[in-house]
């Protein structure tokens, strides 16, 4: 990952790996530049939220594993930071939900397409999509209109982690169900999502992996009852006001703070 020993017991330890995830990311050609910068700006967000998983955002990571499972056809948008910071993580989502796997990307190359494609299926992924490009999010002028028609174009819930603001407004103003992670609430992606999980990527995906296989065999009644107790303004509300508080008179317990990660990007 990187030539620089960090030591274990740096109090910045988790915070410096993941950087170092996103730098090893541009080395191997499937995060841009640009990457750099929104993993910082989310970075300082997730400092004020404690870089902790809040209640809200529990709440929101156990409704989209509700809404994954009980979608016809859910399809899971991977771009160059996601790749670099939970490929295996993302994978394992899929598997979990029976998800698709696409990749989707701003500053988009074949090359680059074929790179995260082939980063995935070495963490296990048995099929990405996203190579085709054969059809387009309506209403966006740049790359990341460009889907598989059969994956996001044909997709009903769609997990949208680090997203872009205009991208988010186009997949819910096509009608689908749309999660997105964002670490900010006050996003333009946050404030488009059915489901906002205003967490840490590296923290989100493995809590909604967990509630997907403890959801498993739930019957569909269940899996409503937990989609629309979730209420997304109320969850907004309350990652606002952690933020504003810096989060750290919570009243989130300790085991759930889950101190052990700390990084975040919102964008290639």
């Amino acid at each position: 990952m990187t030539d620089v020993e960090i030591p274990a017991d740096h109090p910045r330890y988790e915070s410096l790996v993941t950087r170092h995830r996103i730098e090893a990311g541009i080395e191997k050609g499937i995060t841009s530049r640009q990457g750099l910068i929104a993993q910082g700006r989310g970075e300082a967000f997730d400092y004020l939220l404690g870089e902790r998983t809040i209640p809200s955002a529990r709440a929101a990571e156990r409704a989209a594993a509700a809404l994954l499972l009980s979608a016809d056809h859910p399809v899971l948008s991977v771009n160059g930071n996601v790749a670099a910071l939970v490929p295996e993580e993302i994978v394992e989502l899929a598997a979990a939900t029976e998800a698709d796997l696409e990749v989707n990307l701003f500053n988009r190359t074949e090359e680059r397409m074929e790179r995260i494609a082939e980063h995935l299926r070495e963490h296990g992924a048995t099929e990405v999509k996203g190579l085709a490009g054969d059809g387009r999010i309506p209403g966006l002028s740049h790359e990341r209109a460009t889907v598989d028609a059969d994956g996001i174009g044909a997709a009903d819930v769609v997990l949208v982690p680090l997203e872009d603001g205009d991208r988010a407004e186009a997949l819910a103003s096509t009608g689908k169900t749309e999660i997105v992670i964002d670490l900010n609430p006050g996003s333009r992606s946050s404030r488009s999502a059915a489901v906002p999980i205003v967490d840490n990527i590296v923290r989100a995906i493995p809590n909604v992996t967990r509630h997907a296989r403890e959801l498993s065999d739930a019957p569909i009644e269940e899996l409503q009852y937990v989609i629309d107790s979730f209420d997304r303004e109320e969850a907004l509300e309350a990652a606002e006001t952690a933020i504003r508080r810096g989060s750290f008179d919570d009243d989130g317990d300790a085991e759930a703070d889950g101190r052990n990660d700390d990084a975040e990007a919102n964008d290639e």
